[in-house]
């Protein structure tokens, strides 16, 4: 079930990327797309890569980003905190609950060039389930999210390391899911579960994102056999999907997250600032072939 659940997200990704999504960005008209970065294990860099994705996604491909961090620990805030201008007006909690339901009223800007993103919101586990009760709960963030299309070219979501509400609220709301692993049995099983749910989500709602790929993170390159192992059964699983940058352990990832920059603003020449320019290439390749075909060579 989870290989033909796989395979059908592709050929609805190949198809809605046919129909049209490149010609809205390009245009600079219409409506941005939104990316969840999703993982149901925790430690595996889901929030690290959704930064670095967005932040590459900006500085990189000059394309107007927002990073919305659904997860209550505020770890996309304290890993921009050297990069962030001043507070939103509001939290993600506060605009799901209320009655206006625009997240740009929780948009701060960054110094980094193009990109945006929500504070930290210490209150999401709660609001979760405050919302729990609510008709149409799976669609509030969809609905909170109109008016930052028309404003960002590309919306990601840091979703919560599990399947509740928040995130389901992501997947719902999201074009595109971008799947981070590491190279453990543990995170293969969590990839079948999130799988699982986007068909669910598919048969239940009649919507679920298409997935964009999956990504091998925190990857060990010493440990060769082990690494071929997993590789070996992520490949038969999800055959087309598994995205070709890996990853790699780089503990200056970790300094960078330390002093609260990037690893871009930090070791601009690391081989983990390399590996993160070289997935959003791979990402913009896979959604807007064109303007990759169009950017110039580094």
């Amino acid at each position: 079930m989870v290989t033909s659940i796989g395979y059908g997200i592709g050929t609805r990704l190949r198809k809605a990327v046919g129909q049209g999504a490149l010609r809205r960005m390009d245009a600079g008209a219409g409506e941005g797309t939104c990316i969840a970065v999703a993982a149901q294990k925790g430690g595996v860099g889901k929030t690290t890569t959704a930064v670095h994705l967005a932040a590459s996604l900006a500085e990189d491909h000059q394309l107007e980003v927002l990073l919305i961090d659904l997860d209550n620990q505020g770890h996309v805030a304290s890993s921009l905190r050297a990069h962030l201008r001043s507070g939103a007006a509001q939290t993600v909690s506060s605009v799901l609950l209320g009655r206006d339901l625009d997240l740009m009223a929780a948009v701060v800007p960054t110094n980094i060039p193009h990109l945006s993103v929500t504070g930290a919101d210490r209150q999401l586990s709660n609001t979760e389930a405050q919302l729990a009760s609510r008709i149409g709960r799976e669609l509030l963030l969809r609905r909170a999210l109109r008016s930052a299309r028309r404003r960002f070219d590309v919306i990601i979501l840091d979703c919560p390391p599990n399947l509740g509400l928040l995130t389901l609220n992501g997947l719902v709301a999201a074009e595109r899911v971008l799947v981070p692993c590491d190279l453990s049995i543990l995170s293969l099983e969590g990839v079948d579960d999130l799988m699982t749910t986007l068909g669910n989500l598919d048969t239940m709602l009649g919507r679920a994102p298409e997935l964009l790929g999956l990504v091998h993170t925190r990857v060990d390159r010493r440990n060769k056999r082990q690494n071929a192992t997993i590789r070996s059964a992520v490949a038969e699983r999800y055959a087309g999907h598994v995205l070709a940058t890996e990853i790699g352990v780089n503990t200056d990832i970790s300094g960078a997250q330390l002093v609260g920059k990037t690893i871009f603003a930090a070791y601009p020449n690391a081989r983990g600032a390399d590996d993160y320019r070289a997935l959003a290439d791979e990402v913009v390749s896979r959604i807007w072939p064109a303007r990759h075909a169009a950017a110039p060579a580094a």
